[in-house]
């Protein structure tokens, strides 16, 4: 199951060594990911606006610092000065707040979300003295549903976090959440399900090395990957995780036009800080469930997708996997600034009546054509 493939008794320290390695590795990734992406959407947001957006937050006006002293680095120290902000903040509960929940509940958001990255493969992996270190924390023979449930969790910290504030907005914001899940992710899971039929194995890693067809020339072989076997099932893949990560044009569960906040209106500090990095985290996550089920993963045309001759030759395969991801959060955040929010009838329409049939109906249509190919090679 995990990553070093070998007997107990036979396994060197070292190979324990490198497991824990790729956990730290992994998580210290995305953790400093997140402040970039929070940089980068105040950029985005400020030159769609016409703004200048961050710019000051930089080094201090030491002289020490020399020349640098003063210099506002493009306002790159931007996040770092709002986690000290939210560090500070005094942390308070409403007065008939349900308190053990209240301090729960965004704990609740983070942890599933966090646990969904260890069955993602960021790579193929290396031999290490004869033993197969795989680039995934944790090898499910069903790693693609092991993921989806753990996103699905999340969901009751947003709605135990704002039942538990006794905040009519908060309450709002936690309905929304719960409705905006189940009526998107019926479809998301549909999705799934055509891209297992389509792969014919539920294991995330054996699904990316499907999309690797080293028998076609150059170029050719990204034709054999996910999008352009399954294009309607990426288009509502991709509806669906804006709809599953909170983000314009469906966060109808925050809508601060509405609901002031939504679910987390009464928290501050830190305890907001974790539903701010549970959100960002789903985005990373699901940004990296698109790639691997329709992009390849960590291949690319002319690349052997199981390349793991030594350490350095092995990381190619998380590089490109990262610049695919960086693709789709670079999206998530364009989208944001572009596309003006639904009505929430508008959304329960899409979900319900568009995406749902369109779903089924590409399940049905995957069956029926794999089932005639089977038919004709037998």
């Amino acid at each position: 199951m995990f990553l070093a493939e070998a007997e107990p008794a036979s396994t060197p320290a070292l190979v324990y060594v490198f497991n824990a390695l790729k956990v730290l590795v992994a998580f210290g990734v995305i953790m400093q990911v997140i402040p970039g992406m929070i940089w980068l959407e105040r950029k985005m947001a400020a030159w769609i606006q016409l703004r200048d957006g961050p710019s000051k937050v930089g080094l201090p006006n030491w002289k020490i610092l020399g020349p640098l002293a003063g210099w506002g680095m493009f306002g790159l120290l931007q996040p770092v000065a709002d986690i000290l902000k939210l560090m500070l903040k005094e942390d308070f509960a409403p007065r008939r707040a349900s308190k053990v929940l209240f301090f729960i509940a965004p704990a609740l958001v983070f942890v599933p979300i966090a646990l969904a990255f260890a069955v993602i493969p960021f790579g193929w992996g290396f031999e290490y003295e004869g033993h197969f270190i795989r680039y995934q924390i944790v090898s499910f023979d069903v790693g693609v549903l092991a993921a989806l449930a753990c996103l699905s969790l999340a969901v009751h910290g947003l709605s135990l976090g704002g039942w538990a504030s006794n905040n009519k907005y908060a309450q709002f914001g936690a309905v929304r959440a719960g409705a905006q899940l189940i009526s998107y992710e019926a479809a998301m899971f549909m999705v799934v399900l055509s891209m297992i039929m389509t792969y014919g194995t539920m294991n995330l890693q054996e699904m990316v090395v499907a999309q690797a067809d080293t028998t076609a020339p150059g170029i050719w072989a990204i034709f054999d990957w996910g999008i352009f076997k399954q294009p309607l099932a990426f288009i509502i893949f991709l509806v669906c995780i804006y709809a599953e990560t909170n983000r314009l044009p469906f966060d109808f569960p925050e809508a601060e036009a509405e609901l002031v906040a939504g679910y987390h209106t009464e928290y501050g500090s830190m305890k907001f800080g974790m539903f701010f990095l549970g959100e960002y985290y789903g985005m990373c996550i699901q940004a990296a469930l698109v790639v691997t089920l329709f992009f390849g993963g960590w291949t690319l045309p002319g690349l052997d997708p199981k390349a793991s001759g030594t350490i350095l030759a092995s990381l190619a395969g998380p590089l490109i996997f990262c610049a695919k991801c960086g693709i789709f959060l670079w999206l998530y955040i364009q989208v944001r600034w572009t596309l003006p929010r639904f009505r929430f009838d508008q959304l329960m329409t899409l979900g319900w009546k568009k995406l749902i049939p369109l779903a089924l109906a590409n399940v049905v249509l995957t069956a029926l054509v794999f089932n005639a190919i089977t038919r004709k090679v037998v």
